[in-house]
């Protein structure tokens, strides 16, 4: 059971890796061309705060997998800074998709 559960764990921190990389793109490639091309700021308001919120919940379930799975530093480094360079950080799903399929 309670290998299932943290397993359960990594999946939901794949989804918050990969929402979180979708909201990254929204946010710079149209929210803040919507705000400065068409002044429409409310569209940085709303892909900001949601890309805010799905940030927290990144490094939250990093550090909660970090302590549960045992890595390294230097993985969960790497997925840290992975995940503030759009495009790149759509790796970290990836990774973790990688990761899950081999656990099963």
């Amino acid at each position: 059971m309670f290998a299932a559960i943290l397993f359960i764990m990594l999946r939901i921190f794949r989804q918050i890796a990969l929402w979180e990389a979708i909201s990254t793109v929204v946010l710079f490639f149209i929210a803040m061309p919507l705000k400065y091309a068409a002044d429409i700021p409310e569209a940085v308001k709303v892909a900001g705060s949601i890309h805010g919120f799905l940030v927290v919940l990144f490094v939250i379930l990093l550090v909660m997998c970090w302590n549960e799975y045992k890595w390294s530093v230097g993985r969960v480094a790497k997925y840290f800074f992975l995940s503030l360079i759009p495009i790149v950080s759509f790796w970290v799903e990836l990774d973790l998709k990688k990761q899950i399929a081999s656990s099963r």
